[in-house]
This record gives C-alpha cells, sequence and structure tokens, in this order.
C-alpha cells in the first residue's frame, strides 16, 4: 500500500443470516483527503462504516489500515489505531459538564486519583475557543441546544487527535451560523493531515468541502471519483440509479378558509406570536436555533403550556391540555427528533402506525381488532412507500427516510386536519425527501393544513405558501412567495438577536 494511502479494503462484505447489508466493496482512501460516502438510506454507508469502527465484523473481505492487514477490527483496536466516528446518536452524558464529557474515560486527575476539574476545564475551554466556538464549557450538556451538543460531539472526537475521523451526518441539527462552525473544525484538521469520510445528505455540503466522492447504492459500491467530476445531477443519479428533478412539488389548491390562528401567543419561550393557517395551505417557519420555532409547536401541541394569548382552530377557541388532547382535537406533530420523541424503536411497524389511534381498533372496548389493526397498517405501508420487508420488523432496523414515514403513518392513522412538521427530512437521503416532500404536498391537496419548520433553506423557501420568520421567540416577519429570498430570510432571523445586542 502506497503511503499516500491511509485505509484500503478488500472484498468487504456483510451478511445478516442470508440479507446482504454490502457486498464486495474495495476502495482506497488517501491520507489527509475529505471523502464523502454518498447513497441513498440502507445503500450501506452505515454498515461500512461500522466495520471500520469495530462496531461490526465482516463477513468477507481484510482491512488494512495504516499499512498493516486486519481481517476485522474491534472498538479497542480501532480507537487504538486512531480512528474516531461521530454517529447520528449522541453519546454524551447530559448532566455531566461539556468539559467532563469531552474528557470521560480518560480524566486527568492529580496523583491522588481525584478529578483535576480546573485543568479539564481549561483544556476543554482552549479546544473550544481555537475552533471559533464561544461557550462556556462547564455548562451541562442538558442545557444547550441539539445544535451545541452536535459540535460537542465531534470536539469530544477531535479532542483524541485522531489520525482518521468519521463524520455521519454531523450537520443535520446545525443551521448556518453553527455549520459555518463546523466547516472551520473541518479546515483545522485538514491542515493537521487527519483523513475525514463524511457522510452528508445535504449534497451541496459534499461540494463545497469534499475531495472526492465513493456512491453505494443497494449495499454495493458503485464508483468514486473527484467532487470537480461530478454535477449535483449525476451524482444523484448515481446514488439513487435514476434521474430525479430538483424542483419542489407545490399543493395544487388553496383555499381562504382560516382553519388554525394563533393570537399574541405567549408563554416563557414564545411572546406575542400572531399567524394564520388556511386549509390546504403549507406555511414554512423559519429562523436560527433557538428562534423559538419548536416552541411554538410544542405549544400548540399541548406539550407546552399556553401562559398569554389564544388559540382559535376550527371557528373555536382551543387550548391543549396535552398532546393527546391535541391529537383528539385534530392536531398532530411529527417531531423534530423521531429517535426519541416519534418512532417507539422496540416496537415493530405495526404496533408504531396505530400507536396513537388505538381506540379505532378496539371490539367490544379492550379486545383490538387485529384484522382491521393489520389492513389500516397495510395501507399506510402502500400508501406511504414504507420500505419494510414486513410489518412485523422492528422500527429501530428501518432505515431514516422509512422511520420518519412510520411517524407520519401514526399521524395520519388520527385523521389530523393540521399536521406539524418539525425539520421534516432532516438526515433524510435525496429519494426520500422528494417523497416526503410529494407526500406533504398531496395531503394538503386533500384539505390537510400543514406547518413546517425547516433550517433548510432551499426546503423552507420551495416547500412554503408563506414564510414567518422568527427570532429570539418572537415573530419578525411574514413573507409571501414572491418576496422569497435567503438574504431576507437570514435578515429576519437575525433581527431580534440584533436589537438585544
Amino acid at each position: 500500500m502506497s503511503d499516500d494511502i491511509i485505509l484500503s479494503v478488500r472484498d468487504l462484505s456483510k451478511y445478516y443470516a442470508k440479507v446482504r447489508a454490502l457486498s464486495g466493496v474495495s476502495l482506497d482512501v488517501r491520507r489527509g483527503e475529505v471523502l464523502a460516502l454518498c447513497g441513498e438510506n440502507g445503500a450501506g454507508k452505515s454498515t461500512f462504516i461500522k466495520m471500520l469502527t469495530g462496531a461490526e465484523t465482516p463477513s468477507h473481505g481484510e482491512i488494512v489500515f495504516d499499512g498493516k492487514t486486519y481481517k476485522s477490527l474491534d472498538p479497542m483496536l480501532s480507537m487504538e489505531l486512531g480512528i474516531a466516528a461521530v454517529y447520528q446518536e449522541f453519546s454524551l452524558i447530559p448532566f455531566l459538564s461539556i468539559a467532563e464529557n469531552i474528557f470521560y474515560g480518560r480524566e486527568i486527575k492529580y496523583k491522588s486519583g481525584m478529578l483535576n476539574l480546573k485543568e479539564m476545564y481549561a483544556r476543554a475551554q482552549k479546544l473550544f475557543d481555537d475552533m471559533g466556538m464561544n461557550i462556556d464549557v462547564r455548562k451541562r450538556v442538558c442545557d444547550i441546544g441539539v445544535a451545541y451538543q452536535q459540535l460537542v460531539e465531534i470536539l469530544k472526537a477531535v479532542s483524541r487527535k485522531p489520525k482518521f475521523i468519521i463524520l455521519d451526518e454531523p450537520t443535520a441539527p446545525l443551521t448556518l451560523k453553527e455549520t459555518a462552525i463546523f466547516f472551520n473544525i473541518v479546515r483545522k484538521l485538514r491542515e493537521q493531515n487527519t483523513t475525514i469520510i463524511f457522510i452528508s445528505h445535504r449534497l451541496e455540503e459534499v461540494f463545497e468541502m469534499c475531495d472526492r466522492a465513493a456512491v453505494f447504492m443497494d449495499g454495493t459500491f458503485v464508483t468514486v471519483r473527484d467532487v470537480k467530476d461530478f454535477t449535483m445531477k449525476s451524482l444523484i443519479a448515481s446514488m439513487v440509479g435514476r434521474e430525479i428533478s430538483g424542483d419542489y412539488p407545490s399543493p395544487r389548491r388553496t383555499t381562504d378558509e382560516v382553519i388554525l390562528e394563533c393570537r399574541h401567543l405567549s408563554n416563557d419561550k414564545v411572546h406575542d406570536v400572531s399567524f394564520v393557517l388556511h386549509r390546504g395551505e403549507i406555511i414554512g417557519f423559519g429562523g436560527l436555533v433557538g428562534a423559538g420555532r419548536t416552541e411554538v409547536a410544542r405549544a400548540i401541541f399541548g406539550a407546552d403550556p399556553v401562559t398569554d394569548g389564544e388559540i382559535i382552530f376550527r371557528g373555536v377557541p382551543y387550548r391543549p391540555s396535552s398532546p393527546r388532547h391535541a391529537l383528539r382535537s385534530g392536531i398532530g406533530l411529527i417531531p423534530e427528533d423521531r429517535k426519541s420523541q416519534g418512532v417507539l424503536l422496540g416496537l415493530v411497524v405495526r404496533e408504531n402506525v396505530v400507536f396513537s389511534s388505538l381506540p379505532r381498533y378496539l371490539k367490544g372496548g379492550f379486545i383490538i381488532d387485529s384484522k382491521k389493526e393489520k389492513a389500516a397498517t397495510a395501507g399506510y405501508i402502500k400508501e406511504l412507500n414504507i420500505k419494510t420487508p414486513s410489518m412485523e420488523q422492528l422500527v429501530r432496523n428501518l432505515s431514516g427516510g422509512n422511520q420518519q414515514k412510520v411517524v407520519l403513518g401514526r399521524i395520519l392513522s388520527t385523521e389530523c386536519d393540521v399536521l406539524i412538521f418539525d425539520e421534516p427530512t432532516r438526515g433524510i437521503d435525496v429519494g426520500a425527501k422528494q417523497e416526503i416532500y410529494s407526500l406533504m404536498c398531496e395531503l394538503a391537496d386533500r384539505g390537510k393544513s400543514i406547518i413546517m419548520i425547516s433550517s433548510e433553506m432551499p426546503e423552507l423557501i420551495g416547500m412554503s405558501q408563506r414564510i414567518y420568520v422568527m427570532s429570539e421567540g418572537r415573530i419578525t416577519s411574514e413573507l409571501h412567495r414572491g418576496e422569497f429570498s435567503q438574504e431576507k430570510i437570514l435578515e429576519s432571523a437575525s433581527q431580534g438577536r440584533k436589537q438585544a445586542a
């Protein structure tokens, strides 16, 4: 293996019983490069990186790292070799400080064995300062937002000074400000000749920061090329095996009927929020992390209290006492964090789909009508194109896009009139995104009304008929289609912060 190749995998394969997850992958990774792994959910990317970190054992093939050949790696060996990984699921301990999380498992101690917190805080603070992150490392992880938790997770890996780092959807929870910090981290790693494998469904980031792109499809390796040799269209076609339009669908019918109106809605996180939603309309909520968008959704859904103002739903006052009350009233939420708040990972697809509407499937008041339950689940699997071996498949084994569809099926089974999508395509591949967009427009055409919260600017502009921009818990502007622009949205999103400053 030449000196400029740090990793070479040869005929790497992984089977679960007779199910192929990855087959015959041979790929070289150059020292100090940023290599993108591209492919739809279920293409084999996660299986590939898990074999590099020792989380999975190859069924066949070999791994050559830094000149040495291995049939398999285990997590300890992988770490000793200098391989680090940042996965989509956080491994942080919420009630410990940022610094304690950074050094967890390799704490700095006095000779007596007591923790040297002062030194840990100082080293962690320097690390964050050097990376351009203005944050107090003494804060508990549970007291910072999801975006900053992701950056902490990344710097936790960086603090080990790895030779080779794997970043799995690192920017999924980040907005523009935090993404800029992330790009700065990557630049510094490149300067240190650290090799990076980068997985992202935000393909514009692949073109912005990667040297080459390796494409996987259906568990097989398709091609690897310099990024400059791809166009967005050709990269997508390589990933999905078909042409996908980059256009956003839009609802065909809109009405003037107001189905939901918030008047001066307030609690400890949102202030004087007023807006209207028409039947069959898709409205977008834009803003930076912490702007209050999710908090508005939670208040409408009954997850957070409303201390002032009023909500008018279907022409009458509405004050939700709980999420169950909201669902029964006809308002559903597809949450931002589908793994912890959306799907029930330990249950099968069928159980997830009917979970929020069980009374509809009871006979005699307490016995589940299994025939009716299965028929309904089969209907949603077909309607939403959920890719699953059967309705008895555990949801934890589905791809992110299909988990999102299961959440949608569960909410649709309640027959809600208003649907709130909080970051509907976060961590979802380009093919599944198009399916979610089409589903949203089909629902709007059926008379459903949709509130969409999104940090992806093209998605926000492409899918919304009107956009409300929030900052510091307040709505700072309402934009109509002819007024949409990234500049206007960002200006409004920072308006409240400028005033506070």
